[in-house]
């Protein structure tokens, strides 16, 4: 297929560096094609870190660059002048999550965008780590059966929500929500700032939601910062008619009555004696290979994976593939995130219905 070109829309942000990133470790599959950075003592800088052309305008920008997409990675408030100014020249975009801050931001921008025919995906990256690519690809298979719950207790609100829509097959159906919040003390832990400078207690908030959508339940339970904690663990369990995933172990009860007992394995290479260079092989179920890494020898963690991942869709997509987790998508998890919130404040139980992005997927 060729490298990818894509442009940066706030090159200078947390997010985008990540992308900066990617591309310097995926020179034959990606490259920059020159960054929005609107200050333009820090274009310097990032001229000079990642050797990338910036421009202070979108306009400079595409007078000067040929993307196959850009990645728009701005404040929330200024996305949708940006996609519509990218839609209008027919230049695909992908958006960093949430979309918007709130519901009627969220409703604004499938009138804005989706109903005018902006080329728009999300990158929600949670789906395309390497373990939840393991267990979605035996979800498939089948040999579970047809799955009715699952736990997510890996991340945050909307990007929980995605997994456990996905997990249970679950689009824009009507959900009933019930939510709580237990508060207590815990140690201060590494922050995306780095780890922890002195031993302190810190509040922490647990919340915990259960969304029912008749015959099918999903459990939510996060705690703040979890996800970086040196002491709490993520973990996510999938049950189905024939067995159920429990973090990497998977138990199954075959139509023969036997009994199966599976682990979901990493392997690596560039460990112990192996000099392959270091990096993620793939995952085994049992004997066979559930998920190979499509990026490896590249020496990425599971994030930049998951995120490269996202940009190789997305540059299928700018040529006419198919959509993998559009802005309707997008705006349904974000929204359910804000019912569970919805629900935790009010104590009561939440109804959640289908929005007007849901037929537009």
């Amino acid at each position: 297929m060729g490298i990818t070109r894509f442009s940066l829309v706030g090159g200078a942000g947390f997010r985008a560096q990540y992308y900066l990133r990617i591309a310097q470790a995926l020179p034959e599959h990606f490259q920059i094609s020159g960054m929005v950075v609107r200050d333009e003592s820090k274009g310097k800088e990032m001229e000079q870190k990642w050797g990338t052309a910036t421009y202070r305008t979108l306009e400079q920008l595409l007078a000067n660059e040929k993307p196959d997409f850009v990645v728009v990675s701005v404040n929330v408030s200024e996305v949708v002048n940006y996609v519509l100014q990218l839609a209008e020249l027919g230049i695909p975009a992908l958006l960093e999550t949430p979309p918007a801050p709130d519901l009627a931001g969220l409703e604004q921008l499938h009138k804005q965008l989706t109903l005018h025919g902006a080329r728009v995906q999300v990158a929600e990256q949670y789906q395309f780590y390497p373990m939840q690519e393991a267990r979605y690809g035996l979800i498939q298979s089948g040999q579970l059966g047809r799955i009715t719950e699952t736990t997510v207790s890996i991340s945050q609100t909307y990007h929980a929500v995605s997994l456990m829509r996905k997990m249970l097959g679950i689009t824009y159906e009507e959900v009933n929500i019930r939510a709580m919040r237990f508060e207590s003390n815990w140690v201060q832990g590494p922050t995306r700032s780095g780890p922890p400078t002195e031993d302190k207690l810190i509040p922490l908030q647990r919340d915990l939601a259960w969304l029912d959508f008749g015959d099918r339940l999903g459990i939510y339970d996060f705690t703040n910062n979890q996800h970086r904690s040196w002491v709490r663990s993520n973990h996510l369990s999938v049950r189905g008619e024939r067995g159920e995933i429990f973090d990497d172990r998977v138990l199954i009860q075959q139509d023969s009555c036997t009994e199966m007992r599976l682990d979901l394995k990493r392997m690596n290479r560039g460990e112990l004696e192996n000099a392959e260079g270091y990096y993620l092989k793939g995952i085994l179920c049992g004997e066979r290979w559930i998920y190979e890494n499509p990026f490896a020898p590249a020496r990425l963690y599971d994030d930049e994976i998951a995120i490269a991942t996202c940009l190789q869709k997305m540059a299928d997509y700018a040529r006419g593939g198919a959509s993998f987790y559009s802005l309707a998508e997008a705006s349904q998890d974000h929204y359910l995130g804000m019912m569970i919130e919805k629900a935790i404040q009010t104590g009561e139980t939440i109804t959640a219905g289908p929005r007007c992005w849901a037929t537009a997927t």
